[in-house]
């Protein structure tokens, strides 16, 4: 996905390389930013150990250990790996759809992951709305 409101990324790659590699549901929403319906990925009642990475370059984004029950019907965490907020996930003001929302996509190839809204439950008052599609598990022995 190229959009001129956003940096350039480092790993982020031909479109025609995303449609090859990725299933219709994960290019739609990684590239071209849909939603899955709520309840309907293979991660909003996932609860083993490991890391959530970007579908389409492999970049770690969220541990599980920051995964919550938000409700919605999509995978929440209340943080973002990294040693800063925005050091693997980029926020992008999101206008679409008639609200302002901030739209959170990875840093490293652009890839569309969901939202991050400021209702989250732990002290980081944070709730990363994440897609399955957007992700995939990788699991470890904790």
């Amino acid at each position: 996905m190229t959009r001129p409101d956003l940096p350039p990324a480092p790993l982020q790659e031909p479109d025609e390389a995303y449609r090859q590699r990725l299933d219709s549901t994960q290019y739609a929403v990684a590239r071209k930013a849909h939603t899955e319906r709520p309840f309907s990925g293979k991660y909003w009642d996932h609860w083993e150990a490991g890391e959530y990475v970007c579908v389409c370059c492999g970049t770690p984004l969220f541990d599980s250990q920051s995964k919550f029950d938000a409700g919605c019907g999509w995978p929440s965490y209340d943080r973002a790996l990294g040693e800063s907020r925005e050091e693997r996930v980029l926020e992008v003001r999101d206008t679409s759809h008639g609200m302002i929302r901030t739209e959170i996509l990875c840093r490293a190839c652009n890839a569309h992951l969901g939202h991050v809204f400021p209702d989250g439950p732990t002290d980081t008052g944070l709730r990363y709305c994440v897609n399955s599609a957007s992700v995939e598990f990788k699991g470890s022995e904790r």
